[in-house]
């Protein structure tokens, strides 16, 4: 989706329409979830300080978010991608990919498919969507991206090599800030230098992560779209206007964080056995405490002596805090669906990355 939780903002707001907008944040506070097209021409990104977002672009307009009417569209969304195929692996709330090998209403083609389901998206909720097409999950991310927004773009196997060799390395998909320095102090600017190394090369700088860069490189990826995706964790987090200094303020905003968690894993029946506390300091230095049992937490009482344990453990440290957040992991349903495992003909497969 293009600018997912802004367009939505845009949509219902026809104040909004036209103008840069930060969802989430503020002007001095918190970190931006989503920007604006709008925005984004001023360098707004999403994860940016607000404070930062509102340098680069004076003008900007703070939408605090509403996560409800993004999950009904999402759900809207989803109905779509279901009338096309079964095969639709959710990356988050505003993207997919869906494997339209079955073409389930006979269309014959993978690009018309995706523009049909972009069509229908638009008659539906309103807002637009960008698509990639191409014969593996990698390269239909990158597609997807290309013509953003409301576009798409087609990768055959005939241009694949000359469309990764052109890529920025910084511009893969799986390529973070972090390695991206790495590999340009070792000389890989493009895709081209990345192919230039061989697979001992790449596992030398880059561990396990070298084969995924060395495939990739030569337009490999064998993935299958699998809808079954297992939930890693449930968490919750909140970031304060003011920075909260004593440890009575730090329980009483824990308690407001515990509240959201507890209906969370309740909703979904999907209770975790390691509960993860997590700070920001007002310097935005991370602090992370963990705890795992060998039983699933599933009395709130029980989460919240948890918690507040690990809140005081850290609490020397902290000074002034402007987050914070918490987290289950070691899921119930992930124990379950790790048995699963999709049994499909692998061969002239053809994946729109919607």
């Amino acid at each position: 989706m293009d600018a997912f939780y802004a367009s939505i903002e845009q949509r219902d707001n026809p104040e909004l329409q036209g103008k840069p907008i930060a969802v989430g944040g503020s002007e001095q506070r918190g970190v931006v979830c989503a920007a604006s097209y709008e925005a984004r021409k001023f360098g707004v990104r999403s994860a940016m300080p607000g404070i930062t977002a509102k340098r680069l672009c004076p003008q900007l307009i703070f939408v605090p978010p509403r996560f409800e009417a993004y999950r009904a569209v999402s759900q809207q969304i989803r109905s779509i991608f279901n009338e096309y195929t079964d095969l639709v692996e959710p990356l988050s709330l505003d993207e997919a990919y869906l494997d339209v090998t079955l073409d389930m209403k006979g269309i014959k083609s993978a690009t018309l498919t995706a523009n049909e389901i972009r069509h229908r998206i638009n008659e539906v909720t309103g807002v637009t969507a960008s698509a990639g097409i191409s014969f593996n999950k990698f390269l239909a991310k990158m597609a997807s991206d290309v013509n953003k927004p409301n576009g798409f773009k087609i990768i055959t196997p005939d241009v694949a090599d000359a469309f990764i060799d052109a890529m920025p390395i910084e511009k893969f998909y799986g390529v973070g800030q972090v390695t991206a320095r790495k590999m340009k102090s070792i000389g890989i600017h493009t895709g081209a230098d990345l192919k230039k190394l061989s697979l001992e090369q790449l596992c030398r700088y880059f561990g396990k992560a070298g084969l995924f860069y060395y495939k990739i490189a030569h337009a490999k990826d064998d993935r299958i779209v699998n809808p079954f995706q297992i939930q890693k964790s449930i968490g919750s987090e909140e970031t304060y206007a003011t920075d909260l200094t004593t440890l009575e303020d730090m329980k009483h905003g824990l308690d407001h964080v515990i509240e959201d968690i507890f209906k969370r894993v309740e909703k979904h029946n999907n209770y975790g056995r390691t509960l993860t506390l997590k700070i920001k300091k007002a310097d935005f230095q991370s602090i992370t405490r963990s705890k795992s049992f060998q039983f699933e937490l599933k009395s709130k009482a029980d989460i919240s002596k948890i918690a507040q344990e690990l809140l005081s453990q850290v609490y020397p440290e902290l000074g002034s805090i402007r987050l914070i957040g918490l987290s289950f992991s070691n899921l119930s349903k992930e124990k379950v669906l790790k048995g699963i495992q999709l049994e499909l003909d692998l061969e002239n497969r053809f994946i729109d990355g919607l």
